[in-house]
């Protein structure tokens, strides 16, 4: 063999080489994202399945006599409350701004924080304290605790990764479990990746998109194979609309979009206000949210509680197309008073049943039906969610794969884009901004 020859065989080796090790290096980081993405389906879909079952046993008190509601409610609302005061304080609420919060602080310097927002424990009470104020009535979701389910699922795989294994960012974990989460609870791979680069990723995206993208993968499959193929809302008529209905489109993202906004600057003052109450003024006053609850029910029935989905499948799936004009009324104080109490639960569900029934009170204010109906709706379900988060891409594409009618995502895009420009009349920060700032001095002082 020349010397050429050898010299080429030697370069060829060398690459070859490290061309494995990198790949080699690739498989072992991406394997927890994998893992933690697989775990978060499976969870996801079990937890998914206890919401609906406490949805339905709420539902079965409300109509075997109602009048029970108002010994359930205060019973079950205790529980979920107890649960979070007993055991793990930050599991109340929501769960994406302790996502967010955690984010923050995956640093050298405070990452041992993040253990008082994500761990075992937290994931636990937190399924236990939602289910819990569903049972009673509660009007709140399951999308914003899964979310936390879900970084604390990745949380709990990143600290199992021995020392000798190649570094794995932190931060990008409980990003990725985030963005994985959103995914599984509502089956929409793209809203899950949007909403990590929209909402949590703040310009760090290029450094894990690969895992990113596979674990959103990974994370729906599984979903998929234990539930099957299926969309969180399904196929609504949407042909044939009238050319004027994107000036009606407009006016409801506006409207959506404050009504959003309101509600979040509305349950930011309750929360602010009952951190000054004694113990027994607590205890009154999540007695009098679920007494509250309660009483929705009774006077209105199954559409004034729960996550509101509700409102959403009926609105636009059926031909009771309007709402009576208090609806919304109804769904903006029922999830401030639920979210409020001190258990746990989301406002992602509920704010998109307030939105439903905006455009539905909209539609019938202009006379609109049918399918026009329709766009209406979904356009108050994408701004008033917007008016909360403001993520204006993160709303419109979770409406997009909930329904897979991608033909109005025009419409849609206009809806959350005016509602995101609206909302700041109330509000310069998000609902969920200003709730991480405060969960991060909560975890700091103690």
């Amino acid at each position: 063999m020349s010397r050429l020859a050898k010299i080429k065989e030697s370069i060829k080796k060398r690459f070859d080489e490290i061309n494995n090790e990198a790949l080699k290096r690739n498989i072992m980081q991406g394997l927890p994202f994998w893992v933690g993405s697989a775990i978060t389906g499976i969870v996801a879909v079990f937890y998914a399945k206890l919401f609906a079952w406490a949805e339905d046993f709420a539902l079965f008190i409300l109509h075997k006599n109602m009048w029970l509601m108002f010994i359930s409610a205060p019973l079950f609302f205790y529980l979920s409350w107890y649960l979070v005061k007993r055991f793990a304080g930050t599991a109340r609420g929501s769960g994406i701004p302790q996502v967010m919060a955690s984010i923050e602080l995956a640093t050298p310097k405070t990452n041992f924080l993040v253990d008082r927002l994500l761990s075992f424990r937290i994931m636990c009470v937190k399924v236990a304290s939602s289910i819990l104020m569903v049972m009673g009535g509660g009007a709140v979701g399951r999308e914003g605790p899964t979310i936390q389910i879900a970084g604390s699922v990745f949380r709990f795989v990143n600290n199992l990764i021995p020392e000798s294994w190649p570094k794995v960012s932190k931060r990008n974990m409980i990003m990725t479990g985030a963005a994985a989460g959103l995914a599984a609870a509502f089956n929409t791979p793209l809203g899950g990746i949007v909403f990590a680069v929209e909402e949590l990723s703040k310009g760090q995206f290029r450094h894990f998109r690969t895992a990113l993208f596979s674990a959103v993968i990974i994370a729906g499959l599984t979903a998929q194979w234990l539930l099957g193929p299926y969309l969180y809302l399904g196929y609504p008529e949407l042909s044939h609309l009238k050319w004027y209905i994107i000036f009606i489109v407009i006016l409801v993202g506006i409207i959506a979009g404050i009504a959003g906004a309101s509600m979040a600057r509305f349950i930011l003052k309750i929360l602010k206000w009952r951190k000054k109450f004694t113990f027994k003024n607590q205890l009154i006053f999540l007695f009098g949210c679920a007494v509250l609850m309660a009483g929705f029910g009774v006077l209105w029935g199954e559409l004034a509680i729960g996550s509101g989905k509700e409102i959403m499948t009926e609105t636009l799936f059926t031909d009771n197309k309007v709402v009576a004009w208090y609806t919304p009324i109804l769904r903006i104080i029922g999830p401030a008073a639920s979210f409020c109490a001190g258990g746990a639960g989301g406002i992602f569900a509920p704010s998109l049943g307030a939105g439903a029934s905006i455009g539905s009170v909209m539609a019938g204010i202009f006379g609109i039906t049918n399918e026009n109906a329709n766009i209406l709706i979904m356009s108050g379900m994408v701004a008033f969610l917007t008016g909360v988060t403001r993520s204006p891409f993160t709303s419109a594409i979770l409406v997009l794969e909930m329904t897979d009618r991608h033909s109005v995502i025009f419409h849609l895009m206009i809806a959350a884009l005016l509602a995101n420009l609206a909302s700041y009349i109330i509000d310069k920060k998000s609902f969920y901004d200003h709730l991480k700032d405060d969960y991060i001095k909560e975890v700091q002082a103690q």
